[in-house]
């Protein structure tokens, strides 16, 4: 039985009947539609539909005075903050392309990241100000070639001040109404080497919306008010949170991730309906006093940007009586591919996914390249029109010649054409020839009591070519004894060649930016501490 599932009719979006081109279109719709509802929210300013729609015609009059023309880069690194939005959809209306950075990378990361992009100018904030001014003085070249625009602060001599772009006079560029034009290039895999931008045409961000849009009940309506917390420099906030924010008209609230006590108390003053959170921030928000009372406004609570343990996701339903939405997807993808809706099995596995979206195609592969059966792990394929073009500057590693673009992540489709996610296939640790899927042995490890979160890595081994290395973080009090405890609830659970050689106890895991953990630091430091047992 093949498994290859589409999750709707494929259609060329751009080519039906009034869905945009571009998603900035989104706003100038929402600013005809409800010109004086309030549109963004952040600390103490509001903007209505019509004053943002102004606000982002102002930056690009202000980019297009500046020289700019479509198609050069512009880099945005600032926390969620109401020039962000307005930046980032400038950029898009004139046929610019937005590079969004996270605002407290390190001076040599965004110094790369510029240099790999290119960028023409760069817009900075408070928070990545400092750094900002750091990776141009230490590049003559890039200095030279890459402008800066100050938001928060006072802008130095060769600076451009924020009110100084948005006050220039002259007539906006002109954007070509190309869907296949480059519109973002956007960071990914920072977590097992060096990141690689990956390129989205407009035609990419449009068609995941249309595709989201689609699925009922409705995810995100124009009565809904959103946080957005998750921060904007990836791509789930900034498409599947802020794009389809500006599909639906949904009024946001904006909240620098940095900070989730105070994203708490912007739900409940703010009076949120809908909250999209990383599992970082799932397991915080589990732990606060009040949370119910806080979410009593809130309908829907989502997750995304990496797997969330289901421990975790069953301790937030107990402090808060929301049940969490989950999906799965890719930076490639812009980003969903699927999601959990409407009635849910009575006992879901662990890394439930959901059904395709309508519009998006799935496909598990074994190691043959034939489709697997249901319920068997192999290789997830993604297509639909939602996907990028490649990796930043030449396209590579883009969809194949069919339109099919390997992920690199292990899954399962059942009989129903339902995702189970299980791991990334580099992930997947090799044991004297059979397949270990880290996931199945984190599931096992956080049934032991004490056990706040676990996480596995593969480590070369000379008997058996990889050895697994459990990794845990005690509950308060727990930790005598804890690693002892999981090696042998894992090997009573577990078949043999699943058991961990190792079992080390941490007091936290490493995660980067939107919650994932950075397994490449895990193996770095479980191949340390068994270089130190060996000497």
């Amino acid at each position: 039985m093949a498994t290859t599932v589409p999750g709707g009719p494929a259609q060329r979006l751009w080519n039906t009947g009034g869905v945009p081109v571009n998603v900035s279109d989104h706003l100038r719709e929402a600013s005809r539609a409800w010109p004086d509802d309030v549109a963004m929210v952040h600390a103490d300013e509001r903007l209505t539909w019509a004053e943002l729609d102004a606000l982002v015609d102002e930056v690009a009059r202000g980019l297009g005075a500046r020289g700019l023309v479509a198609g050069q880069r512009v880099a945005l690194a600032m926390t969620n903050r109401i020039e962000l939005v307005a930046a980032y959809l400038a950029v898009l209306r004139v046929g610019m392309v937005a590079v969004p950075l996270a605002p407290r990378a390190e001076a040599a990361v965004l110094r790369q990241a510029l240099a790999d992009s290119s960028a023409s100018l760069v817009v900075a904030d408070d928070t990545a100000l400092r750094t900002a001014r750091d990776a141009l003085s230490r590049d003559r070249e890039l200095e030279r070639e890459c402008g800066l625009v100050v938001v928060g602060a006072r802008a130095r001599r060769g600076e451009t001040s924020w009110d100084s772009l948005r006050t220039a006079d002259g007539p906006a560029p002109v954007a070509p109404r190309d869907p296949e034009m480059l519109a973002v290039l956007l960071a990914t895999g920072g977590s097992t080497g060096r990141p690689r931008l990956a390129m989205l045409p407009h035609r990419a961000l449009v068609a995941n919306l249309e595709q989201v849009a689609a699925i009922e009940p409705p995810v995100m309506t124009h009565g809904d008010t959103c946080l957005v917390v998750l921060p904007l420099f990836h791509v789930y906030a900034l498409n599947a949170v802020l794009g389809q924010a500006l599909r639906q008209g949904t009024r946001c609230v904006l909240v620098d991730h940095a900070d989730p006590a105070r994203a708490l108390e912007a739900v409940r003053e703010q009076g949120v309906t809908l909250v999209p959170l990383s599992p970082r921030l799932v397991a915080d928000w589990s732990g606060r006093p009040q949370l119910r009372e806080s979410l009593a406004t809130v309908r829907t609570v989502m997750c995304g940007g990496a797997l969330l343990d289901p421990e975790v996701a069953e301790e937030f339903v107990r402090a808060s009586g929301h049940p969490v939405g989950l999906g799965y997807g890719l930076t490639e993808a812009g980003p969903v591919l699927t999601a959990v809706t409407g009635e849910q099995p009575a006992t879901p596995r662990p890394g439930d996914a959901g059904p395709a979206l309508p519009g998006v195609e799935l496909r598990v592969v074994d190691v043959t390249g034939q489709d697997a059966g249901p319920d068997d792990p192999g290789e997830i394929r993604v297509r639909g029109d939602n996907l990028f073009t490649g990796y930043w500057p030449d396209g590579a590693d883009g969809p194949d010649a069919d339109g099919w673009l390997r992920t690199g992540d292990v899954g399962m489709l059942d009989a129903d054409g339902r995702l189970t996610v299980l791991d990334r296939v580099r992930e997947v640790v090799m044991v004297s020839g059979f397949s270990v899927y880290p996931v199945e042995v984190e599931i096992v490890a956080a049934e032991v009591d004490g056990v706040a979160q676990a996480a596995v890595v593969g480590v070369p081994d000379a008997r058996t070519t990889e050895a697994v290395v459990v990794f845990v973080v005690p509950r308060t009090g727990a930790a005598d004894g804890l690693a002892q405890r999981v090696a042998a609830h894992c090997e009573q659970n577990l078949a043999r060649f699943k058991h961990p050689a190792r079992v080390l106890v941490v007091d936290e895991l490493p995660t980067g930016p939107d919650g994932k953990v950075l397994k490449a630091r895990l193996r770095s430091l479980a191949r340390q501490e068994t270089s130190g047992d060996a000497s």
